[in-house]
């Protein structure tokens, strides 16, 4: 599976590139995307009463063309509609002169129950508003209750950041070719697009490997190579040890869901660091899990050092307390070197603003980081950059990896998991019934468990938010928070 998802810009420096390479030019190229089209429209929407194309001006437009005339030529009912010509002397002209239906102007388009829209008017690229007369198509089509089928993306849809023109086009399927690109997968591009296909229209990939940017669909190919595997002669010890901070005694669960997911995801050793007035709230609790008072930093740090802890879990049920905030610092820029750190929830709100701070102590030690903030928490330590209406999520991300230096997960039904040397992953497979209390401390020791273990914080990352959202997915409905440790069994025994 390859995972590349590179921007428009980046797939008009594919097609360029393949067509520049040979054998393939771009009237074939577009012959093929539309032949891939026409063979979607046939197996999946057999029950069409009318198929109604309609045509931009552009390469989406020559592919409307083709598929027009491949339909008709099937001696299947077919008219187009265009908004406007195409482009003197391009591949659409070319395409446009094959297709021997007459077109009819975008305005006079009347769509009825039972037929199938082609929506070919604008691409991947396309990053303005619509015009009027698309988005009065668009209305008429949803009012009439036809099917849609995509071409690259619905129009109105941004194929490089997800936004969507309030006049957009909502697909039944849509049919993009060689790579999903990333307004495929973020919202609300990803829900606009309803079933995706990937078509295969001979660009090879080495060329895309030659132009595409670090950006990928989080799968677990892209990470599988690295996942812990213990060694037949391991023991606990060998299989790392994590540690995960307590709230107080009223809030304790959140710890306990976070040390039960890093126990889950292979770590030899867990121990919930507690003062002394929660310990006795979680060791009621626990059985696997170890509980350790820890009265102060020379506490921690003597228990981190002597016990050979390899990462830690922070922020969970703490509580958004300025001590909170100066013990965070403190414990990263003191803590052993080399010790890995999961800062959620709490631990990311009481920083307001501060991710200068954080960037410092994270680079007193150079330790792994890894920071798992929801929206609201990522604009309360990203101000600056949440409120930035011109970045995407996955811009976002991005630069808050970079800011920090560690690894950033924004997550959502579209997680972003970006590194700071530049990688970024897109996460495709959310589950609603993960948006429920506690879900969020499930996957920070997921990640804890994982960095426990050695593996590589991007990589850990990634692994932890594909792994919690097929566990969310599996579980289905009726999940709370308690069921998700024991929901990730069958999802890494799949994988090991």
């Amino acid at each position: 599976m390859r995972h590349e998802l590179p921007t428009p810009a980046e797939m008009g420096e594919i097609d360029s590139r393949a067509i520049a390479a040979g054998p393939l030019d771009g009237p074939s190229l577009m012959e093929n995307a539309g032949r891939a089209i026409y063979r979607e429209i046939l197996a999946r929407f057999p029950q069409a009463t009318h198929h109604a194309v309609l045509c931009g001006p552009g390469n989406n437009g020559g592919d409307g063309y083709v598929v027009a005339r491949l339909l008709a030529e099937s001696g299947l009912a077919v008219s187009v509609f265009n908004e406007g010509p195409p482009r003197a002397g391009s591949d659409a002209e070319r395409a446009a002169a094959r297709c021997h239906i007459a077109p009819l102007p975008l305005d006079a388009f009347a769509p009825k129950p039972g037929w199938l829209v082609v929506d070919a008017l604008y691409g991947a690229g396309f990053a303005r508003a619509l015009s009027h007369n698309a988005r009065c198509a668009a209305r008429l089509t949803n009012e009439a209750g036809a099917m849609v089928m995509a071409v690259d993306v619905p129009s109105g849809l941004d194929g490089a950041t997800g936004r969507l023109d309030e006049g957009a086009f909502r697909a039944d399927l849509t049919v993009t070719f060689v790579r999903r690109k990333p307004g495929h997968l973020l919202e609300p591009g990803r829900s606009a697009c309803g079933r995706l296909v990937v078509a295969d229209i001979g660009i090879p990939d080495r060329i895309v490997a030659e132009v595409a940017s670090a950006t990928f669909e989080n799968r677990p190919s892209l990470w599988h190579a690295t996942l812990p595997r213990p060694a037949t002669d391991t023991h606990k010890y060998r299989r790392g040890h994590c540690a995960v901070f307590s709230g107080g005694p009223s809030a304790t669960g959140a710890a306990r869901l976070a040390a039960a997911a890093a126990a889950r995801a292979g770590a030899g050793a867990v121990t919930v660091l507690a003062g002394k007035e929660a310990v006795a709230a979680n060791a009621a609790h626990l059985t696997a899990v170890m509980v350790r008072e820890a009265a102060g930093m020379d506490d921690v740090l003597a228990f981190l050092a002597d016990r050979k802890v390899a990462s830690f879990v922070f922020g969970p049920g703490l509580g958004r307390r300025p001590k909170v905030a100066s013990f965070l610092l403190e414990l990263l820029e003191k803590a052993p070197a080399g010790v890995a750190a999961v800062v959620d929830a709490d631990g990311i709100s009481v920083l307001e603003g501060r991710h200068a701070d954080l960037a410092a102590a994270l680079r007193a030690r150079l330790r792994p980081l890894v920071l798992t903030p929801h929206d609201g928490e990522f604009a309360r330590l990203f101000p600056e950059l949440a409120g930035d209406d011109t970045l995407s999520k996955l811009d976002r991300a991005k630069r808050a990896a970079e800011l920090v230096g560690g690894v950033v997960v924004l997550k959502g039904s579209d997680s972003v998991i970006a590194a700071p040397d530049g990688r970024a992953a897109i996460n495709a497979n959310g589950a609603p019934w993960l948006a429920t209390a506690g879900s969020g401390d499930v996957l920070a020791g997921l990640v804890g468990g994982l960095l426990a273990q050695g593996m590589p914080a991007w990589e850990a990352a990634c692994a932890a938010v594909w792994t919690h959202a097929e566990a969310g997915a599996q579980a289905g409905a009726g999940l709370v928070a308690d069921d998700l440790p024991a929901a990730l069994v069958p999802v890494l025994r799949g994988l090991a």
